[in-house]
C-alpha cells in the first residue's frame, strides 16, 4: 500500500504541521527524526541539493521538499469524506473520465498507476476477486469499482450550488495577536477562523526561552504559543493551518477570502500575517539558505551540535539566539556593524560570561564563502574602522538583523507606509471599514509576545464595535 516517510525534527514548526495534518487526516506513514538517525539527514540533503530542508516527504518513491497542507491534500487525495486514491493506468478512457470530473470539481484525490506499482496492482485484483478493473477507488478504505460521475457525485456530496458558511470574523494569521483575537472574539459569541500559512504561534513559537512574558519567569516560545492555541479552541475559535491567503476581496456587506485550499467569506477581517527576517543581501546569501546560512537558531541549530556558527546582528535576538546556540555550539561568533551593542543590558552582560562566545565589533559582513563543493565555508567580513577584509570560518550562520512585514499580499488593499507596515487607527481599524489589523505586521507596533497579546484585544474590540453597528 502508500509508503509515506516523512524526514523531520520534533523542534520544526513546519514538521509538526505535517505530522499533525496528516494526522488529523487519518494517513499511515513513518516518522524519521534526523536529529538521530545520521543516514536519514544525509538522506535529505542528497533530494535537496545539499540543503537539509525539513519536512521532507517521500510518497510511492517520489520527494516533497517542505509540502504544505494544500500539496498533502492534493497528493494524497485528502478530502471531507476521507482518503480518495484512484488506481487506474494513463491509457484508460473511464480513468481519464473519472480522473476529469473530480477535477473539474475540484476534489483532491491520489492517483495511483497499476501499471508503475505491483502492489496496486494486486490490489485491485484483491478488491475484485482477481479481476483488474481500473479505475478502481478507494474512498475512507471504501472500495468502489468503475463508479461512473454520477455514483461519484453522490459518494462525494458534490453540490456546487450549496451554502457558503460566513464567518463572523477570519484571523489571517496564528501568532499571539491572532490567538488572542480569537480568543476574545469567542468570548463574545462571535464565530471565528484562524487560517494560518505555517504553524501556529508565529515567530514567538521559534524563541527557544521567553523570560519576559508576565506571570512566567521563564517559558518556551513553543509551550506558550500552544497554551494560547488551546484556549482559543477551547473557546470554540476554528484553526485552519496550512492556508495563506492569496486575495482578499468585498462583496456586499461581506469579505471573500482565498486561498490555495478555497474559499471563505467572513463579515470581519483581522490581518495578524507578523513579519518575517530581514536578509543581508550579499553575495552567496540565497544559494546558501538552508545549506549554511539560517535565521532561526530553535529550528535549525541543532544541525550544530559541537560545530562552530557565526551570528550576525547586534539586537536582542542576535544576543538571545547567539546565547543558546552556545549552550550546545563548539563555538559562536558574533558579528556586529557597529561598536556597541543595540541590545538590552541583561543580554550584554550575559554575553561577557560565556567563553565560547567571540565578539567581532565594528564588523560588516560582505559575502557569504562557499568551499570547494559549494557548500557553505563562512563569512567574508570588512573591518569598519582599517577596512581590512578578512574571512571567518565556521559550519554554518545564522543572521538576526531585523524583521520585515508579512504584508505583500495586501498592498492596494489598505493603506501602507513606507516600510510596508499597515496603518491603523483607534481600535485597530485599517482604512478599509472590517478589516483590523494586529501585531507586528501593523506600523508602530513593538516586537514583543506580552504587546501582541494586547493588540490581540484591541483589535477584538474594534470587531465588537463593527459587529454591533
Amino acid at each position: 500500500m502508500n509508503n509515506i516517510t516523512l524526514y523531520g525534527a520534533d523542534w520544526c514548526p513546519d514538521c509538526r504541521r505535517a505530522k499533525s495534518y496528516l494526522d488529523s487526516n487519518n494517513i499511515n506513514y513513518t516518522f524519521v527524526d534526523v536529529d538521530i538517525d545520521q543516514e536519514a539527514t544525509q538522506k535529505v540533503e542528497s533530494i535537496n541539493n545539499g540543503k537539509r530542508i525539513i519536512p521532507t516527504v517521500i510518497i510511492n518513491d517520489k520527494p516533497y521538499t517542505n509540502p504544505d497542507n494544500a500539496k498533502l491534500a492534493s497528493t494524497l487525495g485528502i478530502t471531507s469524506k476521507g482518503q480518495l486514491i484512484l488506481f487506474g493506468a494513463d491509457w484508460c478512457p473511464d480513468c481519464r473520465r473519472a480522473k476529469s470530473y473530480l477535477n473539474d470539481n475540484g476534489v483532491n484525490y491520489q492517483f495511483i498507476d497499476v501499471d508503475q506499482h505491483d502492489w496496486a496492482t494486486q490490489k485491485v485484483e484483491e478488491i475484485n476477486k482477481g479481476k483488474r478493473i481500473i479505475p478502481t477507488i478507494l474512498l475512507d478504505n471504501q472500495p468502489y469499482t468503475n463508479p461512473n460521475n454520477a455514483e461519484l457525485k453522490s459518494l462525494l456530496d458534490i453540490d456546487s450550488s450549496k451554502e457558503q458558511k460566513v464567518y463572523d470574523s477570519i484571523i489571517i494569521g496564528g501568532g499571539a495577536a491572532g490567538l488572542t483575537t480569537a480568543i476574545y472574539a469567542q468570548r463574545d459569541r462571535f464565530d471565528t477562523l484562524i487560517l494560518e500559512k505555517k504553524n501556529i504561534g508565529g515567530n514567538a513559537f521559534l524563541t527557544e526561552k521567553i523570560e519576559n512574558y508576565p506571570g512566567f519567569n521563564e517559558i518556551s516560545g513553543p509551550k506558550l504559543m500552544e497554551r494560547m492555541e488551546q484556549q482559543a479552541l477551547t473557546y470554540g475559535a476554528k484553526i485552519n493551518t496550512g492556508e495563506e491567503v492569496s486575495s482578499i476581496d468585498k462583496k456586499g456587506d461581506l469579505f471573500e477570502l482565498k486561498t490555495i485550499m478555497g474559499t471563505y467569506f467572513t463579515k470581519s477581517v483581522i490581518l495578524s500575517t507578523g513579519s518575517t527576517y530581514r536578509k543581508l543581501g550579499i553575495p552567496n546569501e540565497s544559494d546558501l539558505i538552508g545549506s549554511g546560512v539560517h535565521f532561526c537558531a530553535t529550528c535549525d541549530g541543532a544541525f550544530y551540535r559541537d560545530k562552530e556558527v557565526i551570528v550576525i546582528g547586534g539586537g536582542n535576538s542576535a544576543l538571545e539566539e547567539g546565547i543558546f546556540l552556545a549552550g550546545f555550539c563548539k563555538k559562536v561568533k558574533i558579528i556586529n556593524r557597529s561598536e556597541e551593542f543595540k541590545a538590552s543590558k541583561t543580554y550584554i552582560e550575559k554575553l561577557e560570561t560565556i567563553d565560547n562566545i567571540e565578539v567581532y565589533t565594528n564588523t560588516t559582513p560582505i559575502s557569504f564563502t562557499k568551499n570547494d563543493k559549494s557548500l557553505f565555508k563562512g563569512v567574508m567580513v570588512k573591518n569598519n574602522q582599517t577596512n581590512e577584509e578578512t574571512e571567518l570560518t565556521a559550519d554554518g550562520a545564522f543572521i538576526f538583523i531585523g524583521l520585515i512585514p508579512n504584508t505583500q499580499n495586501f498592498k492596494g488593499l489598505v493603506d501602507l507606509n513606507n516600510q510596508g507596515f499597515i496603518q491603523t487607527t483607534n481600535l485597530a481599524e485599517t482604512s478599509v471599514k472590517g478589516i483590523f489589523a494586529a501585531g507586528d505586521c501593523r506600523e508602530g507596533a513593538i516586537a514583543q509576545v506580552a504587546a501582541a497579546t494586547g493588540e490581540g484585544v484591541l483589535a477584538s474590540y474594534g470587531i465588537r464595535n463593527y459587529l454591533k453597528q
